[in-house]
């Protein structure tokens, strides 16, 4: 989706056409349009500068007629030269090309376009998975920061394994929940994120097959694929992964690795059963299946505690545990834990060290102060509290507008409602009618590509008013277009 801080000054003495043309020079001449950049299209640039298209059509033809632009049909208009390269002979790098070529894969379309509609102004976030700013502990936090700065800490890099007194706080969590671990066995990253992003270079080879559930989170990401891995799902049900099919797709993959997250499933909202876990866990041993558990959302349960984490029950150290401060607290903290084997505890911490040398310390030491004033176990406690309010808000909103046309599942905790429609329609025309009307989606489609009849429904992030505002706008999209 194309943005731009700049527009034409309508008073001005110099025609818009001519405006424009000088506007999209200077991105040339700047190296901010670089050789290959496909510019947007005439009715994009005029809507955004909000001009008519006749003068984003003058202005494009000027800048062909310069030998600047470049416009095919099919393939829309290009910059094929800059100011600088009309008088060199040699051109200056195609920097399009090093992008194409890069290791890393960049995020699917549809990912892209909602990162980025994530940060215009006014759109109502209805598939956004993180907390609310209503529900960041703003006074507690500036709270924290004020104990902090009357304390001796340490500024400098930690050790690579994270700050001791973080991981010792850690290590008590663990405990409440089952999970002996002593700090050695901690590392400290940036969000379960970069936990996967070490795991993928740390422990697996390239080619190698990662299980997932499908639907998955890991879908919308490409933290294994641009390291070469491929990943294939295996269904759910209502207990969570359909644990019995594992030996057969390890068999058929050759899988090296299963990727679960069992505690309200991100986009499903599924909790697994304790006898899953189980059973998952009895397979994975059985088959000698390394398995990462992604626990990032165990604390935000509503009624009662989810089952004991499968970590809980590995007695042989088959089980990578994720945990994570993003979704329970602030996901600007950065403040995320592995919790494995010493030996690959080690091997990862090494790799991190060699990628950005530590987690930020003043985060890391926040983060010891938050969990040893017990300010996050009340802060819990409350944000609890407010996350039922807004799933049975939601739940409430999806009965009034959603009856006929959806059906979903009651979720015990975590932030989704995975939303199936019934009528059959084209996800990628609702996606962009409703973002054309302010309101941005998460379609199942990122998830797992044959969801394309769902819609990750968060309630976590967007007020209670524009939930409501919202679905009900949707539900008359949807309407329509199945109409």
């Amino acid at each position: 989706m194309f943005k731009s801080d700049w527009k034409p000054n309508k008073s001005s003495s110099v025609p818009l056409h001519k405006q424009i043309t000088d506007y999209i020079k200077e991105k040339i001449s700047n190296g901010e349009w670089t050789l290959g950049y496909k510019l947007p299209p005439q009715r994009t640039l005029a809507k955004v500068l909000e001009v008519n298209r006749s003068t984003v059509v003058t202005a494009y033809e000027e800048l062909i007629a310069e030998g600047l632009i470049e416009g095919k049909s099919g393939s829309g208009t290009k910059v094929v030269n800059n100011t600088w390269n009309l008088l060199a002979t040699t051109p200056p790098p195609d920097w399009n090309s090093y992008v194409s070529f890069g290791t890393h894969k960049p995020n699917l379309p549809t990912i892209h376009e909602i990162n980025q509609a994530e940060f215009s102004p006014n759109i109502i976030r209805l598939g956004t998975g993180e907390l609310s700013p209503h529900l960041i502990p703003s006074t507690s936090m500036k709270k924290v920061f004020h104990q902090l700065s009357n304390k001796e800490i340490s500024y400098g890099y930690e050790e690579p394994k994270g700050l001791l007194p973080l991981r010792e706080q850690i290590a008590n969590y663990l405990k409440t929940i089952g999970i002996p671990a002593s700090p050695s066995s901690i590392l400290i990253v940036s969000g379960a994120l970069q936990a996967l992003q070490l795991i993928s270079v740390g422990l697996l080879h390239r080619g190698s097959t990662v299980l997932t559930e499908k639907p998955s989170y890991l879908h919308s990401l490409n933290v294994f694929q641009s390291a070469g891995m491929h990943l294939v799902g295996i269904p759910l049900d209502k207990e969570g992964i359909q644990a019995n099919l594992i030996q057969q797709y390890k068999k058929q993959q050759k899988a090296a690795l299963l990727y679960t997250i069992p505690s309200f499933h991100n986009p499903t909202g599924t909790l697994m059963t304790l006898e899953r876990r189980k059973q998952l866990l009895d397979i994975c041993h059985q088959e000698q299946l390394p398995l990462i558990e992604d626990d990032v959302y165990r604390e935000l349960w509503f009624d009662e505690n989810p089952p004991k984490p499968i970590k809980a029950f590995d007695k042989h150290g088959l089980v990578l545990y994720l945990g994570s401060l993003s979704k329970s607290l602030s996901p600007g903290f950065r403040i995320g834990w592995i919790v494995g084997p010493e030996p690959v505890v080690e091997h990862l911490a090494d790799i991190k060290m060699q990628t950005d040398y530590g987690s930020s310390s003043l985060s890391q030491w926040a983060a010891v102060e938050w969990l040893s004033s017990g300010l996050y176990y009340e802060h819990l406690h409350e944000v609890r509290q407010q996350l039922k309010t807004r799933r049975d808000f939601t739940l409430d909103t999806l009965n009034k507008y959603f009856s006929d046309i959806a059906v979903w599942e009651k979720p015990t905790g975590g932030f989704y409602i995975w939303l199936r429609l019934l009528p059959s329609l084209s996800m990628r025309r609702l996606f962009e009618m409703a973002l054309t009307e302010g309101i941005l989606l998460n379609p199942g489609n990122v998830y797992d590509n044959q969801a394309d009849q769902y819609l990750r429904i968060s309630y976590s992030f967007a007020s209670l008013s524009n939930i409501e505002n919202g679905l009900k706008r949707l539900s008359k999209i949807v309407k329509m277009i199945s109409k």
